[in-house]
């Protein structure tokens, strides 16, 4: 098979796949919205807290009330961010609007704000990583963060959404006049986050250590011996002592931590030791 036609293969591949999250995310992320926060006048924040202060007191459709708000900012996104994101943008802004509208009609699953918050946010986290990971969005506060970093390209855009997502909840407690929507939103919000770093790292997160000590080659051996993991050594100096040391550079799973700390300190009482998360571990042992 020729490099021309296997590319084409691949691109398509990857086209169906990044389609397929998109559509499996936007139902996802329908579902949380119209059968878990919307009979509950909560919000995830971003347009749909905007369309849900519209859809109580004007009953005009959720889904079509976002769609709408998104129209503007996405005819200004045809200018400042790439042809191949926008088009996934659209994709995505039109399909959730017409699944929240579908599922709208369905009995909501819950009418417990607690439960609500929830499990919309791990719906909404769920179904809105798979979106990210097709290099897409769904309109809202995503899309005015990609333009305006095609403005600023180090701007903070998590800011931004964190400042908008604050207004928003504000408003909905204005409106609603009850505090307690503004409380559970905000869990929601967090949960949602929350998910999307799950979706993308994985339940299997990693622990980064770096131990100091004059008997790296035993401790090295050991942790090697006992849990079949692998060390670096890094030459290093205390600027303090001006001493060369040798630092072990060692990645394990969570479980392993303790066993890890445990041989570095029976080896050497007076072992120097850091631990630190690894937000994603890729390589033998690990992912591949």
């Amino acid at each position: 098979m020729d490099y021309t036609k296997t590319k084409k293969i691949i691109t398509l591949r990857k086209y169906l796949l990044d389609t397929l999250y998109i559509v499996v995310g936007c139902i996802i992320m329908a579902i949380g919205t119209a059968l878990f926060l919307l009979p509950n006048q909560l919000s995830s924040g971003g347009f749909s807290g905007i369309s849900t202060i519209i859809y109580y007191f004007l009953h005009f459709p959720l889904g079509t009330t976002m769609l709408l708000l998104n129209i503007p900012f996405l005819l200004w996104a045809l200018f400042k961010i790439g042809k191949e994101l926008l088009i996934k943008s659209i994709a995505g802004t039109v399909l959730l609007a017409i699944f929240i509208d579908i599922f709208e009609k369905l009995k909501p699953l819950t009418d417990d704000r607690f439960l609500a918050c929830i499990y919309g946010g791990i719906c909404i986290g769920i179904g809105m990583a798979l979106v990210l990971k097709a290099s897409a969005s769904t309109g809202g506060t995503d899309l005015i963060s990609y333009i305006a970093r095609a403005y600023r390209p180090h701007i903070r855009t998590s800011n931004i959404i964190v400042i908008l997502d604050f207004i928003i909840i504000a408003l909905n407690v204005f409106f609603f006049k009850q505090i307690e929507i503004g409380l559970y939103s905000a869990i929601a919000i967090y949960i949602v986050g929350k998910m999307i770093d799950i979706i993308f790292e994985g339940i299997n997160f990693t622990k980064m250590m770096l131990i100091v000590s004059n008997k790296y080659k035993e401790i090295a051996q050991q942790i090697g011996d006992d849990l079949q993991r692998g060390s670096t050594g890094i030459y290093a100096k205390g600027m303090y002592t001006r001493e060369r040391k040798m630092m072990l550079f060692c990645v394990g799973a969570r479980n392993e931590v303790a066993k890890i700390k445990e041989i570095a300190v029976k080896i050497d009482p007076k072992a120097f030791i850091v631990i630190a998360n690894a937000r994603e571990t890729w390589g033998k042992g690990f992912k591949t």
